[in-house]
């Protein structure tokens, strides 16, 4: 059997039995027993062994309910954009389903950091609510939204695509400005200046896999950056203006050209908050 098919037919079962969960459980908890034990005063002792519509059922095993509870997604989440920063969500929240991105992670150091501190400085005058990323990273991925036993399956085959690439080191030392697609937050970026034909490569593998569980792949003809601050709504036009002393600030920061090389050493795929990673050759 294919992994489609084998995927589908985990879909098929979770729409039908795993996301009505609490509701069937409900139903039986409430009318099932309440009937059940009316029909045993009322004909006791005339039940026979054949009469399997009174017959009580087997409990489903743990192991079983297990594969298709969504745990962490237990609760209701009320999209509150006050509570971060007033961005809005890509996708909206529905129970079950997870945020899933895949990039090339980048740890910041110090020196980094300093640098990032004299960008914002500089940017804030145009647009003063801009914010630090909490982290950095080069995207391979658009944002897709998997179930949750997609999860795995998704992580199996992105680690088969994966095993054999090479470690690399990419530069990202030209400032960008950039929006998200539905131009409701604007980011500053650095983009890639070598290295990219190697991101090409990983991007190839991993369109592969979101093929493979019919996910959409990533942009044609993509810029690699790296994201160093945002702010919400579409203010390029004003972060532009500042471009050219922004790009001054980096060229002339000491040791820059070290700090803006970022190594390609594993690549990690974010899924709501599990972290999964696949380390490079």
């Amino acid at each position: 059997m294919s992994r489609v098919a084998a995927v589908a037919g985990l879909v098929g079962y979770s729409s039908s039995d795993s996301e009505d969960e609490s509701a069937s459980s409900g139903a039986q908890g409430e009318g099932g027993e309440a009937g059940g034990a009316s029909s045993a005063e009322g004909r006791q002792g005339r039940r026979s062994p054949s009469d399997s519509s009174t017959a009580p059922r087997l409990p489903v095993p743990d192991s079983v309910l297990s594969m298709f509870r969504d745990q962490e997604e237990a609760e209701t989440v009320v999209d509150d954009s006050s509570k971060h920063g007033g961005r809005l969500r890509t996708f909206p929240h529905e129970r079950g389903n997870w945020a899933t991105h895949v990039y090339v992670p980048y740890e910041a150091q110090e020196d980094f950091l300093d640098l990032l501190q004299l960008l914002l400085l500089r940017a804030r005058a145009s647009v003063p609510s801009l914010t630090a990323m909490a982290e950095f990273h080069i995207s391979l991925s658009q944002g897709v939204i998997l179930r949750h036993h997609w999860i795995s399956p998704v992580v199996q085959s992105l680690k088969e695509h994966l095993a054999s690439f090479p470690r690399f080191t990419c530069r990202a030392d030209r400032v960008k400005i950039y929006t998200n697609d539905p131009k409701s937050r604007t980011f500053i970026g650095l983009e890639v200046t070598s290295g990219h034909s190697q991101l090409l490569e990983l991007v190839s593998e991993v369109d592969r896999v979101m093929e493979e569980f019919s996910l959409p792949s990533f942009y044609k003809n993509p810029s690699f950056h790296l994201s160093l601050a945002w702010c919400v709504g579409n203010l390029s036009e004003e972060l532009e203006s500042c471009l050219q002393e922004l790009q001054e600030i980096v060229n002339g920061f000491e040791d820059s050209s070290y700090l803006v090389r970022i190594p390609g050493a594993e690549v990690r795929c974010k899924s709501g908050k599990k972290i999964f990673s696949f380390p490079l050759r």
